[in-house]
């Protein structure tokens, strides 16, 4: 949390002012019921009983200029709160966004898309209120309570004391309160994630569900994860909500012994009325900022459980691990030696001692069945997660020791499931290259088979909805591939991204890429033999083993696995 105080830079100004005209209002307040002290034994008792009219017009203009002063005050004191805070939010929100952009697969996977989302909006917002409400009452609240205190000790000592009383017992109330909750509001937040982990899933897989007739399971799975969350919020609002309650009660018994102690005293002869009524208005802005305190505590402890949650995400490492610059040695371009890799919670490898390698130029196939290791050896080679043993080598050198963003650049792939962002087919295509022209764009175009369909659609500035869904699945497919080779990239990897063109659109893919890739080392991933069998070399993969490398001829000689595969698919192959 210590952490988080960083991003107050450029706004301390704001912080120390903003409470600082707080208290000035809170000063302005305790001086309020000695002036009606004041009205009520000099005003309306003076002159013998009769009352000074003019003494009670001009102490309620001094009432008058207190609220107008205090109104000013408040506001000054609102407005360097206000912006203290949102400054603050919004240096954490930038510094929280680039955190997760260096973040690596891996964090990825452990933290999952529905915590990041959460710590963006809920947790930001809810720790941007707990700093604006801190820095408008924290200070004030204590300030005015002590300060009552003290002004009721300079009206009456014995009277007072009631006050030496009351203030401890509802210390214990509210800090006890505060103890109890904290830690609650904790397990309230995780299970906010995980109700934001299913309604995430849910939207995300909506045709899945719809198509398996699975919406009554989901919802009730909803509703048990839901209601698990509202009793969690029940019972934590239960406690908060017994702060108020045991406040007032605390506050108004004594009230009640001030009063029965003052009526006494005035009886005596001790003291006036008036001062009665001063140290009553005194007990009554303690109850009001006690109340006012009690909710800000809650306020701070929602905030502290958020700003833990932010800080636990800015202070996680990347796994990916930076290896010192090294010498290119003489080998093939492309070089995987022994690597296994294990994912954090995958228990079994998912790739056992690979080895193989590429040259420059070279085109490289990627079969075998589902779940045999091919996304995760292409992603090793895009280096989106370090092997767990061995190297894989570009270059001549181990990938963890290039820059990661230079790397990038020579780096095109494409994944298996294609996304588009919102925005036109021209703005998502310079993701690829942003300096790139009209020119470069258009040829990459036909080179994925897409230049047809964007003419026919209306050009480059041809509008994208979120996530592409006014396009087709092969459509996408191959705007995704024109994206990558707008980059010009030595490494291209198309991961299993033509499984949605027809047979005749995927050849002409694949001819074109042969012949305008400027040279680069391409990566086929497919689970049709037909997409891979022209390629220079194929790597056949089993249960995480590389079982075989070679030609479509030879693999059909010395491969089962390929052989298997060919064999499933060779009558639907042949007719298409």
């Amino acid at each position: 949390m210590k952490k988080l105080l960083a991003y107050f830079r450029g706004y301390r100004k704001e912080v120390v002012l903003g409470p600082l005209f707080k208290m000035f209002e809170a000063l302005l307040e305790l001086f309020v019921p000695l002036v009606v002290a004041a009205i009520i034994a000099d005003g309306i008792g003076g002159d013998g009983g009769a009352g000074d009219r003019g003494y009670v017009i001009g102490m309620v203009g001094v009432l008058v200029l207190l609220g107008i002063v205090g109104l000013a005050a408040s506001l000054t004191a609102q407005y360097f709160a206000a912006k203290a805070a949102v400054g603050f939010s919004t240096s954490l929100k930038n510094a929280l966004f680039g955190k997760l952009q260096s973040l690596g697969y891996a964090e990825y996977d452990r933290l999952g898309s529905a915590t990041m989302i959460a710590r963006m909006t809920g947790d930001m917002n809810q720790l941007q209120t707990g700093v604006n409400m801190t820095l408008r009452l924290f200070l004030r609240s204590p300030f005015v309570v002590f300060g009552a205190m003290i002004m009721a000790f300079t009206i009456d000592v014995r009277s007072a004391l009631v006050f030496v009383a009351v203030i401890p017992v509802l210390s214990v109330v509210v800090f006890g309160i505060m103890l109890l909750t904290m830690p609650l509001y904790n397990r309230t937040r995780r299970g906010l994630d995980r109700l934001l982990g299913m309604t995430r899933e849910n939207l995300t897989g909506v045709r899945v569900i719809r198509a398996f007739r699975k919406e009554e399971d989901e919802i009730e799975s909803f509703d048990r994860a839901n209601q698990t969350f509202t009793a969690q919020q029940k019972f934590v609002g239960k406690i908060s909500a017994l702060m108020n309650p045991l406040t007032y009660v605390i506050v108004n018994l004594g009230i009640f012994v001030l009063v029965y102690t003052g009526a006494w005293r005035v009886e005596g002869g001790f003291l006036e009325q008036a001062k009665v009524v001063a140290l009553y208005n005194y007990m009554s802005q303690i109850l009001v900022e006690l109340i006012k305190l009690a909710d800000l505590i809650i306020t701070m402890t929602k905030a502290a459980a958020c700003g833990r949650r932010i800080a636990g995400v800015l202070e996680l490492q990347p796994s990916a691990v930076k290896l010192p610059a090294q010498e290119s040695r003489p080998e093939p371009f492309v070089v995987f030696d022994h690597v296994s890799m294990t994912y954090g919670e995958g228990g079994a490898p998912s790739l056992s001692d690979i080895t193989f390698h590429a040259e420059r130029g070279e085109t490289i196939g990627v079969i075998g069945g589902t779940g045999t290791g091919k996304t995760t050896l292409v992603h090793l080679l895009a280096h989106l997660y370090d092997a767990s043993e061995g190297q894989v080598r570009v270059g001549g050198c181990d990938v963890r020791s290039l820059d990661p963003v230079q790397y990038t650049k020579r780096v095109g792939i494409v994944p298996q499931k294609a996304v588009l962002f919102t925005g036109s087919i021209r703005d998502n295509l310079l993701w690829g290259n942003p300096d790139a022209d009209d020119d470069t764009l258009w040829r990459a175009l036909k080179v994925a088979q897409a230049a047809q369909f964007v003419r026919d659609k209306g050009g480059l500035d041809v509008p994208v909805i979120e996530g592409g869904k006014n396009f087709s699945g092969g459509q996408r497919q191959r705007l995704t591939i024109a994206r990558a080779l707008v980059r010009h990239p030595e490494i291209l990897i198309l991961d299993d991204s033509s499984s949605a063109l027809d047979y005749a659109t995927d050849a002409a893919l694949r001819r074109a890429l042969r012949e305008d890739t400027d040279g680069a080392t391409v990566f086929l991933v497919s689970q049709r033999t037909a997409s891979i069998m022209h390629a220079d070399r194929i790597l056949v993969l089993e249960d995480g083993i590389l079982s075989a490398v070679g030609t479509h001829e030879e693999l059909l000689q010395t491969s089962e696995v390929y052989r298997e595969i060919y064999d499933s698919q060779y009558r639907k192959e042949g007719e298409a």
